[in-house]
């Protein structure tokens, strides 16, 4: 540690961002950098995985340098190096893996681990700190998920998508209605511009669950494009855009807010990609105006993918004794709940 200040190298590589980052003290962004590859997947509507990790190959050492550089320092300087373990895409993770190890072991760092969902999770502590328990609400392309946490480290799935998730849904609906790549900004802008007068269903599935389902949501806007244009009925991609987003939008919202009240949490915070959704925002502000819980929502830097929340969830397990061994590897599936029971081995 410098001067009893701790700092942590954050490094995430789990699908279409390569991205470095280093924080002071588990709460304070010290340098962020990100390199998008929007561009080289708009052409194919969606994240190609051979595409992506060439990509991570050409840029994770460019990225790495201009972390530092805008730190002003070297990876002498940390304390420890915690990479993105898993979920993702298994030949991505792979470049922040190895990459992670290799520096870990060529400066004799110790190595951490990091699920990406703690670390969507993790980014609102950048924010303001934790109070437990409390509830995460995950919605991202790849997953939807009501967390319980009571304590740094421990993550308890109350409800979970059972089809698509949430984001997955919001990118096949704006592929259907031709809209450019990433579909899930280009929806929400849209809705903002139209009405909610198509009455799309809501899947609240059976009495007091908290799981979600999209799946019939997305099938309905096809069915109903499908009919307008059997009958020659011109709909309005505004007004689509909107009725579906109010779908989406009131059973994540309901849900978190009836689960946040029955679990008597502290705070309730939102995570993942779509926390940048505009209407969705609108509607947990709404929902916890005047609750007893506070409501945190990560700056929209801080909503798609970056290394800073990496860097901050391992943090929490460095400071929790965690270490990987040198056998750390890939995880695509790597599991939530079992990542925050799972005791690591430490480094000697």
């Amino acid at each position: 540690m410098i001067n009893n200040e701790e700092y942590i190298l954050g490094i995430e590589t789990s699908c279409d961002e390569t991205a470095a980052s280093i924080v002071k003290n588990g709460t304070e962004i010290v340098s962020n950098v990100v390199a998008s590859q929007i561009e080289s997947h708009k052409r194919f509507g969606g994240v190609v995985p051979e595409v992506a990790s060439r990509h991570h190959v050409e840029q994770i050492t460019m990225v790495l340098e201009e972390t530092f550089e805008k730190a002003g320092m070297t990876v002498e300087d940390m304390d420890a190096i915690a990479v993105t373990e898993g979920p993702g895409l298994v030949g991505a993770l792979l470049v922040g893996v190895n990459t992670a190890k290799a520096l870990a072991f060529a400066k004799r760092k110790p190595l951490i681990g990091v699920h990406h969902i703690a670390g969507h999770i993790y980014a609102n502590r950048l924010i303001q700190e934790f109070q437990f328990p409390l509830l995460a609400l995950v919605v991202s392309g790849g997953h939807t998920e009501l967390i319980l946490m009571r304590e740094h480290g421990s993550f308890e799935v109350i409800g979970e998508t059972r089809d698509d998730a949430a984001g997955e849904a919001y990118d096949k609906v704006a592929r259907t209605l031709k809209l450019p790549y990433p579909g899930g900004p280009q929806m929400d802008q849209l809705a903002a511009e139209g009405a909610a007068n198509i009455n799309f269903p809501r899947a609240w599935l059976e009495a007091g669950s908290y799981d979600f389902s999209f799946s019939g949501l997305k099938s309905s806007v096809l069915n109903t494009l499908h009919n307008a244009a059997q009958r020659n009925e011109q709909l309005k991609k505004e007004d689509i855009a909107a009725s579906f987003q109010a779908s989406v939008v009131e059973v994540l919202a309901d849900k978190t807010y009836r689960a946040a009240n029955e679990f008597g949490v502290k705070q309730v915070i939102v995570a993942g990609g779509v926390a940048a959704n505009k209407g969705l925002r609108a509607e947990l502000n709404r929902r916890f105006s005047n609750g007893s819980q506070d409501l945190l929502i990560p700056p929209l830097a801080l909503c798609t993918d970056n290394a800073a929340m990496i860097a901050v969830a391992g943090s929490i397990a460095f400071q929790q004794g965690h270490r990987a061994g040198w056998d750390l590897n890939a995880n695509p599936s790597l599991d939530l709940e079992l990542y925050g029971k799972r005791g690591q081995i430490k480094q000697k």
